[in-house]
């Protein structure tokens, strides 16, 4: 019978001592939980690990906080101050009340004296004026009147002209020559004056012995109130008599000159009845005699429009 050899049985390996405390020696080698060193190690690296989509999600939550924040302090701000606004929002409502009705009172004031001014000047017309109290009314537009006489309108033309020359119309720096200038108005009044008109108002704006026609930029004055295009000048007289003298007269001319050479448009026309208004204010001048003379004082009716 053969002898078998015998078997040799591989030796396993030696158990560690601290095999039976393995929890105690697994919590000893990983003292730091995966995640936390995966996130010390991002945060080691300036975040570069962080996916883009969760840094834009961060930056766009950091930005409505701070909006959130700056809203609230806002609106804490404001609710305090309300009160503070309210209150001197009322004290100016107040004040501008208070003035407004300061200035209101005034104007009527203003007007009261100006009527009262009117009346007592109109009175020493009629008392210095004897049987020509009727006469220096009229001429100094103490009151209103009405009467036959003609309409004259002028207006600017249409295409104004612009000129670089140097002609009568582009002096005082104007090269606007289509537009009617206070010179042109001037003369058309005094043309009117000469032709026989008895009474004159530009705009309804009652012209008197002593009124003046001025100009401010482009603007024309009548007794420094502003007129604005067209001008509708009506005048008492003879309709057809005073339209044809005013016509032929050299004013008439001048007028003409503007309508053929500026484009300055102007059309004349026969009234059957036209009223006037009495002039806002007026100015009474009385002339003392010179030695010698023996004439009595007077109210200056001189026509002429300057």
């Amino acid at each position: 019978m053969s002898q078998q050899p015998p078997v040799r049985s591989t030796a396993s390996p030696r158990p560690r001592p601290d095999a039976s405390m393995s929890l105690l020696t697994n919590v000893m080698d990983h003292s730091l939980d995966d995640g936390y060193a995966q996130a010390a190690a991002r945060r080691g690296e300036g975040g570069k690990g962080l996916p883009t989509t969760l840094r834009a999600k961060l930056g766009l939550a950091a930005a409505l906080l701070l909006a959130a924040v700056v809203v609230t302090l806002g609106a804490a701000q404001a609710r305090i101050s309300a009160p503070t606004l309210a209150k001197e929002r009322e004290q100016l409502i107040n004040r501008i009340q208070n003035e407004t009705a300061a200035a209101d009172t005034l104007q009527k004031n203003v007007d009261a004296l100006r009527d009262a001014v009117s009346t007592k000047q109109r009175d020493v017309l009629e008392k210095h004026g004897g049987d020509k109290a009727e006469l220096v009314a009229l001429l100094a537009g103490a009151t209103a009147v009405h009467g036959p006489g003609i309409k004259l309108v002028v207006d600017d033309a249409r295409q104004t002209k612009q000129s670089g020359g140097n002609g009568p119309r582009e002096s005082n720096g104007f090269s606007d020559t289509g537009r009617v200038r206070d010179r042109d108005m001037q003369r058309i009044v005094n043309g009117l004056w000469q032709s026989g008109a008895e009474a004159i108002a530009i705009n309804g704006q009652r012209l008197t012995a002593l009124s003046a026609i001025r100009a401010a930029g482009d603007a024309i004055l009548v007794d420094n109130k502003p007129l604005v295009p067209p001008y509708t000048v009506l005048a008492i007289g003879d309709g057809e008599r005073l339209g044809k003298a005013f016509e032929s007269s050299a004013d008439g001319q001048y007028l003409h000159v503007l309508q053929q050479n500026y484009g300055v448009r102007a059309s004349i026309s026969a009234q059957g009845d036209v009223r006037l208004p009495a002039a806002p204010s007026l100015l009474v001048r009385t002339a003392q005699p010179q030695e010698g003379g023996a004439a009595e004082r007077g109210t200056g009716t001189g026509k002429g429009t300057s």
